[in-house]
């Protein structure tokens, strides 16, 4: 074999070898920078679970201020915005369900003249579902038996309208103005919607206080409308709060048409096959119908959501 020949075989093994020892160290070196991309990654995540929120300079419950400058009140609020802002399923399922109930709140209240802002005591109460708590309150508003039925609320083995997201609504806006006109402000009839009127007058009489602010409450109705400012807050700046949701990703309203019922019904099966509609449909749209059948008595209207979408 000529030297020629020979000087070329070993240039090319050498070439082979640099070659792999090239590409061995490319992969280690690309490793390494994967390695240490995933660490940057989990270190920015740890960062963003650890930040505190931000607490904003000035704040107003319903048209009246929050007086930040006090420091169990800022702390108070610092307490519930942090907890809201990492219940991460809770707090986004919120957000979801605003698309499709918050436009049927909200024209509900300013039609009983009441502050949008109540819209939040109904995500503080419920997360706007038809919850039913402990205490046997039940639906979006949460109402007991005895004070739905004091507020025009039908509630019998057939009918429970403290499902009816509608009439729940104007009945917890007729409750709030009644707290409002004898407590004096908007903070104060909140915290009755919690413990009672009697419970929040007897307190703030006995204290000789005048606020919400400055009257101390039994643990929860303490941290009551500070959990309602927190949703405020988080619901108006998702961004600021690291919430990335998009509208697109709430749930939208679903159409529905209305059908009138003023006579008894013995049957919703059969009631839902000659409506085209599924029962698990017309369950989803009128959850206030307790029962296989309605019995309407004289005089009495009910009003049935038959979706016309999927």
């Amino acid at each position: 074999m000529d030297k020629k020949r020979i000087f070329t075989i070993i240039a090319a093994v050498v070439g082979c070898a640099a070659l792999t020892t090239f590409c061995v160290l490319a992969g280690i070196r690309n490793h390494a920078l994967a390695e240490e991309n995933k660490t940057l990654k989990a270190m920015n995540h740890y960062n963003n679970v650890l930040a505190p929120p931000p607490l904003p300079e000035k704040l107003d419950f319903m048209g009246e201020e929050v007086p930040l400058d006090d420091h169990s009140v800022r702390e108070s609020l610092d307490r519930e915005l942090t907890a809201i802002c990492y219940q991460h399923s809770t707090t986004l399922l919120c957000l979801k369900r605003s698309g499709r109930y918050f436009p049927v709140i909200e024209k509900i209240l300013k039609e009983e003249g009441l502050p949008e802002d109540f819209k939040y005591l109904c995500v503080t109460e419920s997360s706007l579902s038809n919850a039913i708590s402990p205490a046997k309150a039940v639906g979006f508003w949460q109402f007991l038996q005895s004070t739905a039925q004091s507020y025009g609320l039908e509630v019998r083995e057939e009918v429970d309208e403290r499902y009816n997201v509608e009439k729940a609504t104007r009945a917890a806006c007729k409750y709030l103005r009644g707290s409002k006109n004898r407590l004096g402000s908007w903070a104060l009839a909140a915290a009755a919607y919690n413990m009672g009127e009697n419970g929040v007058a007897n307190n703030i009489a006995a204290q000789s206080v005048q606020t919400y602010w400055d009257t101390y409450f039994n643990p929860e109705t303490a941290r009551y409308v500070f959990r309602i400012l927190a949703y405020k807050l988080v619901f108006e700046n998702p961004h600021i709060y690291g919430v990335q949701i998009t509208e697109q990703e709430k749930y939208p309203p679903i159409a529905c048409r209305v059908d009138t019922i003023t006579a008894s019904v013995p049957d919703w099966y059969q009631y839902c096959k000659e409506q085209g509609i599924t029962y698990k449909q017309f369950k989803e749209f009128n959850p206030w119908c307790r029962a296989k059948k309605l019995t309407v008595s004289n005089g009495k209207t009910y009003l049935i959501q038959i979706p016309t979408e999927k």
